[in-house]
């Protein structure tokens, strides 16, 4: 007699698909859990991250009207670079978020701001407050807090990106360039000691691979030190 597979197994994000992945970085923090980040797999991943960026609430990824297989098309020309990486969040086994790093000298930020040597370039979007692991029953990945509400929930992951570039790639200063109008993203970056600078303009990017529509955003800094002690997180 043949054993019965959970429902799941088959599925790239069902519970313990991450597991066998090598993990860039792996983060406990106390109060939080541990968090893995996993290079992304285009094709594994694109599911997960379609069900985010097509969410209004991720309007200002750029990527709401793409289709999955889109989705991964974008991941997959992504991870033909070498300057520019994606990475997925896993904490205690399920996706909760997605870390873009980019080499600024190598993207259009560089035309609006000076670069440094040490710095480095990123970008994040969070899992939704009501994401799902598949096969938990629906658990809410968040915990069951009323209204979907995730209290450290932004800042914990936000350390453990931060000590990412900081620590493990050794950079000098992390930049974000979130869209001007974009206030939740905004708030978040200060919150987390990120200095903003006036409105710039992104130019448009169009190029045989890649169209990027010109972009109002702010550019934040954050050097190195500036936000220890925010949260209580040990690198492994």
């Amino acid at each position: 007699m043949s054993e019965e597979k959970p429902r799941d197994a088959g599925r790239p994000d069902a519970p313990g698909a991450y597991a066998g992945r090598p993990a860039v970085h792996e983060q406990r923090i106390d109060g939080f859990g541990t968090v893995r980040l996993l290079r992304l797999d285009p094709v594994a991943d694109a599911g997960t991250v379609h069900r985010w960026v097509r969410e209004e609430r991720a309007v200002f990824w750029g990527m709401n009207g793409l289709t999955e297989e889109q989705v991964g098309e974008v991941y997959a020309h992504l991870d033909t670079l070498d300057t520019h990486h994606a990475f997925l969040a896993v904490k205690d086994g399920g996706p909760v978020g997605l870390l873009q790093t980019y080499e600024p000298e190598a993207d259009r930020v560089s035309e609006c701001y000076a670069v440094e040597p040490g710095d480095i370039g990123i970008h994040v979007l969070l899992a939704p407050p009501g994401e799902t692991a598949p096969g938990t029953g629906g658990a809410e990945m968040a915990g069951a807090w009323p209204g979907g509400r995730r209290p450290g929930w932004s800042r914990a992951l936000m350390s453990v990106f931060t000590t990412y570039a900081f620590t493990v790639l050794d950079r000098a200063r992390i930049v974000v360039d979130p869209d001007a109008r974009n206030a939740r993203a905004l708030a978040r970056f200060t919150a987390e000691g990120f200095v903003l600078g006036p409105p710039v303009t992104l130019p448009e990017i169009d190029l045989p691979d890649v169209y990027l529509p010109e972009k109002r955003a702010r550019l934040g800094f954050l050097r190195a030190g500036a936000g220890e002690g925010v949260t209580d997180g040990r690198a492994r």
